[in-house]
């Protein structure tokens, strides 16, 4: 395949757009992979903040763990294992029931391997989009995709006007910029114009979403009372997660780091009362005290954090599967893609199944083009 001649681009450089890019390169596709975030990651980012003395403390505030079944998965896993980008998260979590004030069961053994991105969760989708034949650019926010239709290629142009080029296919891994919610966070039109496919228009529209909150805590001492390093809360309506983020293979150990996700009703609550808008300090700091009272309220004996900090996710999990038969959305006329967790499984594996699928309609629709 001629790879100057088969350009993609790829927005979004959560796992699955990570993953897609990835793939894409593997098989001679050259791929410019844009994001407004600062790195990789998405909802697979790190959080990096300071405390008051000084010390540095890395947050996995997203996703904190993923499993595998399928096996497609487990070999990439495995190959990410080898690179020695992913490592085995092996502990036992349990279950705590606010209505009994205890723990309901501790795992004797887990279910299936909980695996981890070392040293952080976004190490994956760093070392994906630095990946051979993949150009990544950060910071880069996507304003406009625009066919043009007397080249066969889409044009892309930043959020501030700058023209980032010209592209055989598109990948879209963040579904908000074909989406009313794109509107409502920025006030601007969606990216992309999915006019020409209506049948992609009416899988994408009002996809729902599941909010949640990420507190970040970190305390001088490690929390001994638990008995566990991962948490399920039962008769909850503030707390649904909480697990110790430093207790992770390749972590820092010179703080005790966790980090509590909210239920989705309490983050639905908050969100009614303030909107999509940039938060102020004073709510996020309003939900992270809320938070940690709750889990302070088990009666594990846990003691004032030094550090403390809330993260609004606005869309945590997608509430639909609107594509788990074909993992991904196909335009292939003009060899556009729509890929994320939203396809297949409100998860990580779900999210890369999605890139794939995507990664292999484009390859085979540039394939078929140079053959002709």
């Amino acid at each position: 395949m001629n790879s100057i001649a088969s350009k993609v681009a790829v927005v979004g450089s959560g796992i699955s757009g990570a993953v897609c890019a990835s793939t894409l390169a593997k098989n001679g596709v050259s791929v410019t992979l844009f994001d407004s975030a600062r790195g990789p990651g998405g909802r697979m980012s790190r959080r990096r903040e300071i405390s008051e003395d000084g010390k540095e403390l890395l947050f996995d505030h997203g996703a904190p763990f993923f499993s595998a079944s399928d096996d497609d998965v487990l070999k990439i896993v495995g190959e990410w294992e080898a690179k020695g980008i992913v490592a085995e998260w092996k502990q036992s979590f349990g279950a705590f029931d606010f209505a009994s004030k205890g723990f309901l069961n501790i795992e004797q053994e887990q279910a299936s391997k909980r695996y981890v991105g070392v040293p952080g969760m976004n190490s994956i989708c760093r070392a994906l989009s630095n990946e051979t034949g993949v150009e990544s650019k950060f910071g880069v926010g996507v304003g406009r995709i625009e066919w043009v239709d007397d080249e066969k290629s889409w044009s892309l142009t930043s959020s501030d006007g700058q023209q980032l080029g010209h592209f055989r296919g598109v990948v879209a891994s963040d579904k908000n910029i074909v989406s009313r919610r794109y509107t409502e966070v920025t006030g601007s039109p969606p990216p992309l114009d999915l006019s020409f496919a209506p049948q992609l228009v009416a899988k994408l529209q009002d996809i729902p979403v599941i909010p949640s909150f990420a507190v970040m805590l970190a305390f001088a001492e490690p929390l001994s009372s638990i008995p566990v390093k991962g948490i399920s809360f039962r008769n909850s309506e503030i707390l649904s997660w909480a697990y110790c983020d430093s207790d992770k293979p390749s972590r820092s150990s010179t703080s005790e780091r966790w980090v509590l996700h909210s239920t989705a009703k309490y983050a639905a609550t908050v969100i009614a009362e303030t909107g999509l808008k940039k938060l102020s300090s004073e709510t996020l700091t309003k939900v992270a005290e809320q938070v940690l009272s709750e889990f302070q309220s088990t009666g594990l004996e846990i003691p004032p954090p030094f550090f403390m900090k809330a993260h609004r996710w606005g869309s945590a999990f997608p509430g639909a599967s609107i594509a788990a038969e074909e993992r991904c959305l196909w335009f292939g006329e003009k060899k556009v893609a729509i890929c994320g967790d939203f396809c297949v499984s409100p998860n990580v594996e779900g999210a890369i199944l999605s890139g794939l699928a995507a990664a292999a309609k484009l390859s085979a629709s540039l394939s078929l083009v140079h053959s002709l």
